[in-house]
């Protein structure tokens, strides 16, 4: 008979430097796996490119010498440890399909090993010391959500923290955790009130998904001086009304624990039943870039009748 699935699952965020050498990176991390299994977590996150220094924040052809295949030898090594933890692990990674065509992507492993599938990004951002649109090519997968054997779960990427499109799709196929693999930071020349308003906006955002969505949020953002970038740290974990379960400080690296409760989500929805009142059939606007005032807007006329 087949098992029944456990109502509370233990997540844990891993929050770390990166050095300059992937295959250190890649044992710190399965070092610290090894720690978030000791302490109980079933479903494990990596931060965004998580096996090397945040790359792009100069546009240069050699580092795509760091991209590999997804399965490739840094998921052989997560998936043996997620097998033997009997844990599940995201991490996301740096992928080459092919010359030519790299991707941001984030990929989610079993508790048995084995490999669930992946999620591309799909917002690729170019800004100053983010120059991503050299290196990624934007997803074609979608989002979509994984059924791990704890809990269901959407992983999104760094700047699709920003969209609640992205969000609200990934929860529709069913996600009940939302994990963000994230690389955030400060450029050396922004002044503090600034630094507190941009990581304001950033949890804010995140957490506004779980209430909107009824679902657990969990973002993990790495620390430490890279070049201009200080990383925030600050990964959180939310509940599906916002509350913040657990923190990580903003400089320390930490595997950051938390219990969620699945039955939250039911809960929660019951109470603000958000996906309810949706109206659909008046959303057709969202397909536009701008809507012309000019014209009237999609469904004008059928939502008058």
């Amino acid at each position: 008979m087949k098992k029944k699935r456990s109502n509370t699952v233990r997540i844990a965020l891993i929050q770390m430097r990166a050095g300059a050498r992937p295959s250190d990176n890649l044992k710190k991390a399965l070092a610290k796996i090894r720690e978030a299994a000791r302490k109980g977590a079933k479903i494990i996150c990596l931060q965004e490119l998580f096996s090397s220094p945040y790359f792009p924040q100069i546009e240069d052809a050699k580092n795509f010498t760091l991209a590999e295949p997804v399965p490739g030898p840094s998921l052989q090594a997560l998936s043996e440890a997620a097998r033997s933890l009997k844990v599940v692990i995201i991490a996301s990674l740096f992928e080459k399909r092919t010359d030519g065509i790299y991707h941001n992507t984030a990929a989610v492993l079993d508790a048995d090993g084995s490999f669930l599938g992946k999620y591309r990004k799909m917002h690729i951002p170019d800004d100053p010391g983010y120059y991503e649109k050299f290196y990624f090519t934007p997803g074609d997968l979608g989002f979509q959500s994984f059924s791990t054997r704890y809990a269901k779960v959407g992983v999104l990427v760094c700047w699709d923290q920003w969209f609640p499109e992205a969000a609200r799709i990934t929860v529709l196929s069913g996600a009940q955790i939302l994990f963000y693999p994230t690389a955030i930071g400060w450029l050396d020349r922004e002044p503090p009130k600034a630094r507190k308003a941009q990581q304001a906006a950033w949890e804010i955002i995140q957490r506004s998904h779980a209430v909107a969505n009824g679902v657990f949020v969990a973002s993990v953002n790495r620390v430490g001086k890279e070049k201009k970038i200080k990383f925030w740290g600050s990964s959180f974990i939310s509940d599906p009304f916002g509350q913040i379960l657990a923190k990580a400080a903003a400089e320390k690296e930490k595997v950051l624990i938390a219990d969620c409760r699945l039955d939250q989500i039911r809960e929660t929805r019951e109470g603000w039943p958000f996906l309810r009142d949706r109206r659909i059939d008046a959303y057709g606007a969202l397909n536009s870039r701008l809507i012309d005032q000019t014209q009237p807007a999609p469904l004008a006329e059928s939502l008058r009748d």
